[in-house]
């Protein structure tokens, strides 16, 4: 399956998700590791396909051995350190409005649209992924069920309780999940589903705000245009390269084998693009080295290492074309600064 992806499989996983997982105890650089990401992924607020955010929640739950990691994510996580679609839910008019936004805003960092099913007594929420994805992994599915329930909570101030939850993950005796959502659960089930009762979605939010939203909207809405925007065939390719990067130096080989075309139809689609594989190459690296040089606990030699040059002078001097500096004196002026 290649891993070319399109605006509507896209996403960017904000830096307070890197710190709620900090936060319970979990090392940023192992999950990507575990993920086979470039290195030095949770620094830059970059595009990541829903392959890799699938990989990274998988990673979560191999490395802590918690199935409950999700929910203490959210949960332990105060309001003024949540995503933005959080925040600005929590300034709604009431739970309904609130949903709406965070349903709409969700976008900005998962691919994933929270479904809602209105009906006479009751409320339902399932989760849609972009067609042709694999299951989503458990632990993102309870962190979404668990974003809904902790919006509603803090904005009404009231300890909603759900009517019921239905899970397809397997039954585990941690009491986490029967303690937070307070609701029977049903495990093994065929497909995810959270239900509320229809009056809870009424109730007004304490800390409803017209201006603040009239404020943040503009914002917001730029950055879901630029979410949605089209995805270049160059930018696509680039984002394979640097996911190669983390395996050693990719070839045109592999490349064309990722995009499932031949060498010889990849070569002709980069020629009518106006550039070569050398180049794209030459910015994967350009862009994972930035995150790389960020770790200072790497050496500039490893650093060269990891991007696959076959010695740290080839890597001084491609910097120096990209940066008019070293690698050494743009690390030392992001420390400085």
């Amino acid at each position: 399956m290649p891993y070319l992806h399109t605006s509507a499989e896209r996403c960017k996983l904000p830096r307070v998700f890197w710190e709620s997982i900090e936060q319970l105890g979990l090392d940023p650089w192992l999950i990507e590791q575990h993920a086979q990401l470039p290195h030095g992924l949770h620094l830059n607020e970059s595009f990541v396909s829903t392959h890799q955010l699938f990989a990274v929640w998988d990673a979560i739950e191999a490395l802590s051995a918690d199935p409950a990691f999700a929910i203490k994510m959210v949960r332990d996580t105060p309001s003024a350190k949540h995503k933005m679609a959080f925040l600005a839910a929590l300034y709604a008019a009431d739970f309904r409005d609130g949903l709406a936004r965070l349903s709409r805003l969700q976008r900005l960092c998962s691919p994933d649209k929270i479904c809602i099913d209105e009906r006479q007594d009751t409320v339902s929420f399932s989760i849609q992924w972009p067609s042709g994805t694999a299951p989503a992994p458990y632990l993102s599915v309870e962190a979404c069920f668990a974003l809904v329930l902790e919006l509603g909570r803090r904005g009404t101030g009231k300890h909603i309780e759900p009517l019921s939850l239905s899970l397809r993950r397997p039954e585990q005796k941690l009491d986490t999940h029967p303690s937070y959502f307070a609701c029977p659960i049903r495990y093994g089930a065929t497909h995810d589903e959270l239900i509320l009762n229809a009056s809870d979605i009424e109730l007004p939010f304490l800390e409803h705000n017209s201006q603040v939203l009239q404020m943040m909207n503009p914002g917001l809405d730029a950055a879901l245009r630029a979410i949605e925007a089209p995805v270049g065939f160059c930018e696509q390719v680039v984002e394979v390269l640097k996911r190669a990067l983390a395996n050693g130096r990719p070839s045109l080989q592999h490349l064309a084998g990722e995009l499932l075309q031949s060498e010889r139809t990849l070569q002709r689609r980069l020629a009518s693009e106006g550039t070569t594989f050398s180049a794209l190459l030459n910015e994967a690296r350009r862009q994972v080295g930035f995150h790389l040089l960020a770790d200072t606990s790497l050496e500039l030699k490893e650093v060269a290492y990891l991007l696959g040059y076959e010695d740290v002078n080839s890597y001084f001097r491609a910097f120096r074309q990209w940066e008019d500096v070293s690698p050494s004196e743009w690390r030392r002026s992001r420390l400085d600064a």
